[in-house]
Parts: structure tokens; C-alpha cells; sequence
């Protein structure tokens, strides 16, 4: 009696574990789009410190960004920062954080609205976010610029590494990942439930790896993440920098999360991203935070 239990428990187990990674998988594949990017409910007003553009994306979806210029007169082939906002954000958020990069370096920096976003016509998914990222770059090349540098926050890090991927032509100066994934896979199987990653590239419609992209790129890859990031783990952001081709100095903010690395990490966390920007060398002071690289993260 007591083998017969045994075994009744062991098969509901057994099923209840089936149908919870049936329904998951399922869900994961009806709804990745909703997961992957959440445009805030509210809007933000244009900020007074930026101009705004309206643009075309890729597919001609009409679009916009914003553009940050420093308070010195800018060169006539200027060094121009594309930046990529995370999945619940607006691009009117990463102004403050645009025009204190503009001013600390010298560099005009525009920062790019998805559609779905911010009251932008359209339904953000994998392949309109890369429409709207290659429109974005389309605008910088108008302004006729000497450097371009990639700039990513969370999810603008996958967009970042691809765009970066298809820029043959003239590849970025550099690609610059701040709080980066590995994968969509590694993400969905970390959020869900491990069975997710067998069957991925069945369900998937969002192909985002940048672990595999910068192993490939012949582009210098700058990488700074929070040491308490919740959302991506910190090991992640060490991955991408591990596995990147031409490697920059890796930041470790210790104490930051996924949203305040620029807060925590203060004037070192300047230093290292006007260094990334600018190509100069970054300072003794920065690189001590690539300490260890042996060391566990979480």
C-alpha cells in the first residue's frame, strides 16, 4: 500500500510538472512580445533639454528620437552616441542621463523611441524594433558624423549588438552594453522554467544573442552591469564581456541594481563611459573595477 501511494505521488508530480511546462511554453509562445517589451502606461512631455526628430524607421513606420548636443560647439564630423533605451522605459527618461554624457565628453547623443512606445503608431516586436533601431542610424548618418558609438541599457543591448552586426559597411567605433543578457533563451529559461530552452528555437520569435554576436564582432565591446542587478544577473553582464572579441575594461558597480548603475557607480561609472565613447584611455581609478574577474557573481 504504501508503494502503490508512493507511486500515485510520484505520477501527479510527474504530471503536474508536464502540464505546468506545457501551459508555460504555450503562454511563452503566445505572448514573448508582451514579455520582452512593456511600454509604460504613461507618457513623458518632450524633455526641454533635447531636440526633438521625427524619423522613418526602416519600414517607413514613422518614428522619433532625441537629440543631445554638449554646451560646446560640436566639431563638424562629431564622435554621435546612439543609445537604446531597456523594454519599460521612454527615451525621454534617458535625457538627463544623455546631456550629462554630453556635456562630460563633447558628443552629440541621440536616444531612440520604439514604436509602441511614448505614443509612437505601431506594436513593438523583435523585428520592428530592429526596423526602428536601422531608421535611428539612418538619421545619424544625416548628421554626417566622424564616430559612431552604440549604446545599449538592458533590452537596447540585444538592438545595440545587432544593429552593430549589420553596420558591414562601417562598423560602430564602439558598442557600448550597459546591464546586458546573454540570450533571449538564457533569459526566458531563468524567468520560466528550464524546459523552455529545448524547445526555443521552436517557439521563439525573439532571436536576440549577444553572447554569439560580439564573439563575432571586430568592434570594442564595453560592458558595465550592477552587482545586485535583479532583473539580469550580474554573471550575464560578465559573459558578454568574456565572450566579446575585442574586450573593454568590464564595470562592476558594486551595490547597484539594474536601473541606478550610473547613480551608484558615480564618477568612476563617468569616466569609464566617456572613455568608452570618446575612445581614450580609461583611467588606473576605473580599471580597478574589472577587479578580479574570477570572482562569482551572482
Amino acid at each position: 500500500m504504501g508503494a502503490r501511494r508512493l507511486l500515485t505521488f510520484v505520477g501527479i508530480a510527474v504530471a503536474v510538472v508536464v502540464v505546468w511546462a506545457v501551459f508555460t511554453t504555450v503562454w511563452l509562445w503566445r505572448n514573448q512580445e508582451r514579455v520582452v517589451f512593456q511600454p509604460p502606461a504613461v507618457g513623458a512631455p518632450d524633455p526641454a533639454a533635447a531636440r526633438r526628430v521625427e524619423i522613418r524607421a526602416g519600414d517607413g513606420n514613422p518614428t522619433f528620437a532625441y537629440v543631445v548636443t554638449p554646451p560646446v560647439a560640436v566639431a563638424a564630423r562629431p564622435t554621435v552616441v546612439l543609445a537604446f533605451h531597456g523594454n519599460a522605459d521612454l527615451a525621454a527618461w534617458q535625457v538627463p542621463w544623455a546631456q550629462e554624457l554630453a556635456q562630460r565628453s563633447g558628443v552629440v547623443v541621440v536616444v531612440a523611441e520604439y514604436r509602441g512606445y511614448a505614443g509612437v503608431v505601431g506594436k513593438p516586436t523583435y523585428r520592428s524594433a530592429a526596423d526602428d533601431a536601422r531608421g535611428a542610424l539612418a538619421f545619424v548618418n544625416t548628421l554626417k558624423p566622424g564616430r559612431v558609438v552604440l549604446y545599449g541599457h538592458s533590452l537596447g543591448t540585444a538592438i545595440a549588438a545587432e544593429l552593430a552586426a549589420e553596420m558591414t559597411a562601417q562598423a560602430p567605433s564602439a558598442l557600448v552594453l550597459q546591464s546586458p543578457f546573454t540570450s533571449a533563451r538564457d533569459m526566458a529559461a531563468r524567468m520560466l522554467v528550464p524546459v523552455v530552452s529545448a524547445v526555443w528555437s521552436r517557439i521563439t520569435r525573439v532571436h536576440y544573442d549577444t553572447h554569439k554576436l560580439v564573439r563575432l564582432l571586430d568592434v570594442p565591446v564595453w560592458v558595465s552591469h550592477g552587482s545586485l542587478d535583479l532583473t539580469i544577473p550580474a554573471r550575464m553582464g560578465r559573459d558578454v564581456s568574456d565572450a566579446s572579441r575585442r574586450k573593454g575594461p568590464f564595470l562592476l558597480v558594486q551595490g547597484a541594481g539594474h536601473n541606478d548603475v550610473a547613480d551608484v557607480g558615480g564618477e568612476r561609472y563617468w569616466q569609464w563611459l566617456t572613455s568608452a565613447v570618446t575612445g581614450n584611455p580609461v583611467s588606473a581609478a576605473v580599471t580597478e573595477l574589472e577587479q578580479k574577474r574570477g570572482r562569482s557573481l551572482p
